[in-house]
């Protein structure tokens, strides 16, 4: 075994044990939530009476364009669709896969979720949301988004704006009262999970089409 093939290993191997790990989590909390008889924790009740008196009509307008950009028509099919062909115009067929199957299996985890804990959201909710509190959708989307972007672009930079990116959702759905704050942490962490698995199912292939790729800029990877 040659030493980039013991690397990509590697990879797998962290990308299984590590997704994995963030899966269950996600769901122990689930059951944790149900195990209490679906009453909020106590951050739960303390961040939302706190995002309450943050009200302005700023952050309101805010969450309330991050409620439409993460979710919905938008976030579900331009987001992903839009990101498979910018990556297929940059020559990484496999990434686009890659990201549309993480974008996929992700969307699948976070209903089977919502249909198995069934929790309730909180009463003051500002917008209209499906069924299912736990775990947040939004938040699991802006999550996979970022983990990915990092696994077909490993740059400190990417990693930042990802992780930007899903702190952001996660304030903007527990600003709407669309989900209580351990929401917005499952929903992170059945995201992250989804698509780290499902990178290890296509380590092999991307890496051979970014190592066979030419130069396209240090930005680009």
């Amino acid at each position: 075994m040659t030493e980039g093939q013991r690397r990509v290993a590697g990879n797998v191997t962290a990308f299984l044990v590590v997704g994995g790990a963030l899966t269950v989590l996600a769901c122990l909390l689930g059951w944790w939530i149900l195990a209490r008889g679906d009453q909020p924790f106590g951050i739960d009740i303390a961040w939302n009476a706190q995002v309450t008196a943050w009200f302005h009509p700023a952050l309101l307008g805010f969450s309330r364009v991050m409620n439409w950009v993460g979710g919905g028509w938008f976030g579900v099919l331009v987001v992903p669709i839009g990101g498979a062909i910018g990556l297929v115009l940059l020559r990484r067929p496999w990434a686009a896969a890659y990201f549309l199957a993480a974008e996929a299996v992700s969307a699948g985890g976070v209903q089977v979720l919502k249909h198995l804990f069934g929790r309730v959201r909180p009463d003051e909710i500002l917008v209209v949301s499906d069924y299912g509190s736990y775990p947040s959708g939004h938040v699991a989307n802006a999550a996979t988004l970022a983990v990915a972007a990092v696994v077909i672009f490993p740059r400190i930079w990417v990693a930042v704006v990802g992780a930007a990116w899903v702190v952001l959702m996660a304030f903007s759905r527990t600003y709407l009262h669309a989900h209580w704050l351990s929401d917005t942490l499952g929903g992170a962490l059945i995201g992250a999970g989804a698509a780290l698995l499902v990178a290890a199912a296509f380590a092999v292939p991307m890496t051979r089409e970014r190592t066979d790729a030419p130069a396209r800029g240090p930005w680009l990877g």
